[in-house]
């Protein structure tokens, strides 16, 4: 039986093929489904400087050190090959790569590719490196000049034939940027021997962000807000006419380079990107030795209008010119967008499943932070839900939505004014050309919407006109629209409070079949595992039966985003030890779960530290299967779970995802009003999954 390996080595032979994409598709792939992961260079420049290992090791946040990503400096090998002695090299960096080997689950090794050049280090290096540390390879091809499938068809003959040569094993061949119609004839070619990858060009991973701008350059950052430095530069135009003149050359995602005196272009600029008529600009840079005059700089600042980013250069417009010329298109840990679009590429061209069956993937023990919110992601991506979005003003959304549509999670819809959101859209630098836009003043089906709340609500006393009020506020409306079909989920609570979230929902929405009770948890996100936390939220003082199906519907929840539910339920005492009436709830809360779902794994009444430390469980519940291991944590009442999860996200450094609602027909999920962009693209992925998984079981 032959062993399948347990890494692959990344290839390529020209630049700009894309290996930092490949190994990021690869990566997310290998984070959501084995436990530990490592990323290895056989040869660096440094590893404090290789912008590799940085961005793979911070990005995807690895337990490796980054000191034990490499195996060799360039420098010390080139000493070898001169000595004679390639053999010792290969040994050398052998060893580091074994080490890894042993210690992680699976290994990710990319080689060299930014020293086509060197006379030392050649183009075969890495079918060398590959030989001698027996690692299976995938080769990546730029394909951007590829114009006929025979040339492509050469291409995966001429690589075949080389690794052979070498007695290499080729996995597979990515075919970057080439056309979509290239990339569909490409997926035809793959077998079961070797797997064929086509990835489409997508211009604006080409093109560089005001970030690279800055860094590559040195300009000095003069707008406050650094997240406006993500816009991507389509071109760059020197200001260099009148303004009457200049304005009519003004195209989507310009940098306008103009000298800093020129007043008339900086206010013109600002009022340009504001209106309606003219596209959205990606920012200004500014060049001499002066700095805007004051008053224009109070002028500008003293508007609502959201600052286009502007940067500095102390030389003259021509050089400013020419450095920009030269700035090239980077993805780094703070290129939000861009990754955002490769992950969203991968699940769109890239089926992982034919590569997963030729490589080992360890069936992982636990379900880490990482590995939740890879396993997140890939789940509401197969499901494709539409989630609303009724906050519109709000800037974090209007962001998420931007970075959920980059990363295809789930389709998007909006409630407001369209011009007026595209017109945001465009000052924040934001694409939402793919979500629909709703405008509840001018929505056609209105008269639909009251009738049907009307009829929903009348037997509460609510008449025509009470009914039409109620349904034009914007957590009315938007739940009507849940309640009608025409989205499948709703996120908000950014900007209303959790009673305005959900108290429409608990009115029109109502339960689940078999589900008497609507209730709340919180995923919290641990530095080694993810627990879930019920109810935080909603239920002030559950009686036992309500406390049991909080239990259930808990454990229900666990098992659909991927945790193995070991259901705790707490209380101040520990097995039989305790009396009193607290107690006694969480005992005969325990006792009806299990009477109602006999299959579950579910133990109590149980302390906190019994149930999570495994020490303290051998001391006071020897026998039990929950006690240590718990997953699934059920407080008795809102006081204690609300301020437990809380005092565990601060003092512990965790990650809070809810409050999630469970129990109604159509998910409606709460945000924090300081939800941050992280918090609101996670919890809209859990209710495209809520969605997906409601549709299935009704």
């Amino acid at each position: 039986m032959i062993m399948q390996p347990k890494s692959l080595l990344l290839i390529c032979k020209t630049p700009k093929s894309g290996m930092r994409m490949i190994t990021m598709g690869l990566m997310a792939m290998l984070k959501r489904e084995v436990q530990d992961v490592a990323f290895f260079k056989p040869l660096v420049t440094s590893w404090e400087d290789d912008t590799d290992i940085q961005f793979v090791t911070q990005h995807f946040k690895l337990k490796q050190d980054p000191k034990t990503a490499y195996g060799m400096t360039i420098e010390e090998s080139k000493v070898l090959i001169a000595k004679e002695q390639d053999q010792t090299l290969y040994e050398r960096i052998l060893d580091r790569y074994t080490l890894l080997l042993s210690e992680y689950d699976f290994v990710l090794c990319q080689g060299t590719h930014d020293m086509q050049d060197d006379i030392l280090i050649d183009g075969s290096f890495n079918f060398k490196i590959a030989k001698n540390l027996q690692i299976p390879v995938l080769e990546i091809i730029n394909g951007y000049d590829l114009k006929t499938i025979e040339e492509a068809k050469t291409a995966i003959d001429y690589t075949k034939h080389i690794s052979s040569s070498y007695s290499i094993t080729l996995l597979g061949i990515f075919f970057n940027r080439v056309s979509l119609e290239m990339a569909d004839m490409l997926k035809e070619q793959s077998s079961d021997s070797l797997c064929i990858f086509a990835l489409p060009e997508i211009s604006e991973l080409d093109q560089p962000t005001m970030a690279d701008i800055v860094a590559q350059t040195g300009a000095k950052l003069l707008t406050k807000d650094r997240s406006m430095l993500d816009r991507t530069v389509a071109d760059s135009k020197v200001a260099a006419m009148m303004l009457e003149h200049y304005l009519g050359y003004l195209e989507e995602g310009d940098l306008i380079i103009v000298p800093a005196d020129r007043s008339d272009i900086l206010v013109g600029t600002f009022l340009a990107n504001l209106s309606h008529n003219y596209p959205s600009l990606a920012g200004i840079l500014l060049t001499g030795d002066t700095l805007p005059a004051k008053s224009i700089d109070t002028l500008i600042r003293g508007t609502d209008i959201p600052i286009l980013p502007m940067i500095a250069l102390n030389t003259d417009t021509q050089s400013a010119a020419f450095q920009v010329e030269n700035v090239s298109a980077e993805i780094t840990l703070h290129s939000e967008r861009k990754i955002a679009l490769v992950l969203g590429l991968f699940h769109d061209h890239v089926n992982m499943e034919i590569l997963k069956k030729r490589i080992s993937l360890a069936v992982p023990k636990t379900m880490t932070p990482v590995r939740f919110t890879y396993m997140l992601y890939a789940k509401a991506r197969a499901f494709k839900s539409r989630i609303l979005l009724p906050e519109s003003s709000d800037e974090r959304i209007l962001r998420a939505a931007d970075n959920v549509l980059r990363q295809g999670l789930c389709d998007i819809t909006l409630l407001g004014n369209p011009q007026s959101i595209h017109q945001r859209c465009g000052l924040l630098g934001l694409d939402l050309s793919g979500a629909e836009i709703v405008d509840p003043e001018s929505w056609e089906h209105m008269e639909k919407f009251v009738d049907t709340f009307y009829e929903l609500r009348k037997h509460k006393g609510i008449i025509k006109q009470m009914a039409r009020e109620m349904v034009s506020r914007t957590n009315y409306f938007a739940t009507m629209m849940l309640y009608l079909g025409y989205v499948d989920g709703i996120v908000s609570g950014a900007t209303h409070t959790t009673r305005e979230t959900i108290k429409p929902a608990f009115e029109i929405i109502k339960t689940q079949k078999d589900v008497t009770l609507i209730s709340s948890l919180f995923f919290m996100l641990l530095d080694d595992r993810v627990l879930v936390y019920a109810d935080c939220a909603v239920n002030p003082d559950p009686d036992a039966e309500q406390l049991a199906h909080i239990a259930i519907s808990s454990a229900k929840t666990a098992k659909i985003f991927g945790i193995e539910p070991k259901v705790a339920m707490l209380s101040y005492s520990s097995g039989d030890s305790g009396v009193g009436a607290d107690v006694d709830k969480v005992r005969q809360a325990t006792h009806i779960a299990q009477t109602l779902v006999p299959d579950m794994m579910i133990e109590g009444p149980m302390q906190y530290d019994t149930a999570i430390d495994p020490k303290v469980a051998a001391q006071k519940m020897p026998e039990s299967k929950v006690a240590g291991n718990a997953t699934v944590f059920i407080f008795p009442d809102l006081n204690t779970g609300n301020n437990t999860y809380k005092a565990v996200q601060r003092s512990a450094d965790a990650i809070a995802i809810g409050p999630i609602l469970q129990g109604l027909k159509k998910p409606v999920n709460d945000l924090s009003r300081g939800a941050e962009l992280a918090d609101i693209i996670h919890t809209i992925a859990i209710t495209a999954i809520q969605a997906a998984e409601g549709k299935a079981t009704s």
